[in-house]
């Protein structure tokens, strides 16, 4: 056979195959995609990357988008669900439902971690299972989604697989900041005061560590993808400690 129609033979397998994968994913999905090449992106891992330094064909700025896309259809959820809850308990609904614990549990349901494109090296140190690149790649294919076909069809995949989380969320409607002012309020002792103590990762995905101090109990700290979400971890970790909280408490 000619080795030119040889690899254009070859080339046309290794695109159906590719597709017949991809088109399996679509169907977990429940989204058939219009243009399959942004799901592709969405599930590809920097390390899968065959130029170094070139970040544009990884899921980086896609999981940047859909981590705001998946905030808006969840606060609209929300706010159509609970009608008599106000800004605060809102905001602590909110804040349980696009946190990374609950984006990586929705991840493996759909088994995303088995799509995932990554490089040999993150795929032995077990990348594929990895709480934090399950939770990226779900806001990327959320991403993915929304480019694809706009806010109606990601916030209808968000419905899908948000929902029974939302309704059948029991943690405390008290966020862990409110609880521990109101703990040294009740003490007679001085405000929690928060400080950053680091800040690592790119601009675009950026990792703040936060400490709390409160006069009489030793420092906590506290990470997350912003001060905010850093700044409740650390109040978490101090009132767990103190035994003023449970893990289920804090769950």
């Amino acid at each position: 056979m000619d080795r030119k129609v040889e690899s254009v033979l070859s080339d046309a397998v290794r695109a159906n195959s590719g597709r017949g994968s991809l088109t399996r994913i679509e169907e977990r999905l429940a989204y058939c995609f219009a243009d399959p090449a942004l799901l592709e992106q969405a599930l590809t891992h920097a390390s899968a990357l065959t130029t170094p330094g070139d970040m544009s064909g990884s899921y980086q700025r896609m999981e940047f988008l859909g981590d705001r896309v998946l905030a808006l259809a969840v606060a609209n959820m929300l706010y159509e669900n609970f009608a008599d809850a106000d800004e605060g308990e809102l905001a602590r609904r909110l804040n349980q439902l696009v946190k990374q614990e609950t984006c990586a549990n929705v991840a493996s349901a759909l088994d995303l971690g088995t799509a995932m494109r990554v490089g040999e090296g993150e795929d032995q140190s077990g990348g594929r299972h990895k709480r934090a690149l399950l939770a990226d790649i779900c806001e990327a294919v959320i991403a993915a989604i929304y480019l694809d076909g706009g806010f109606g069809a990601a916030s209808a995949f968000v419905e899908r697989h948000w929902r029974d989380q939302m309704v059948n969320w029991e943690g405390p409607l008290r966020d862990a900041k409110t609880t521990l002012q109101e703990w040294a309020q009740g003490k007679g002792l001085v405000a929690p005061t928060y400080t950053v103590t680091n800040r690592a990762g790119p601009d675009h995905a950026p990792e703040f560590t936060t400490r709390v101090d409160v006069v009489g109990c030793a420092p906590a700290s506290g990470r997350g993808r912003s001060k905010r979400e850093a700044e409740q971890m650390a109040a978490t970790t101090l009132l767990e400690r103190e035994g003023i909280w449970t893990a289920k408490d804090a769950s």
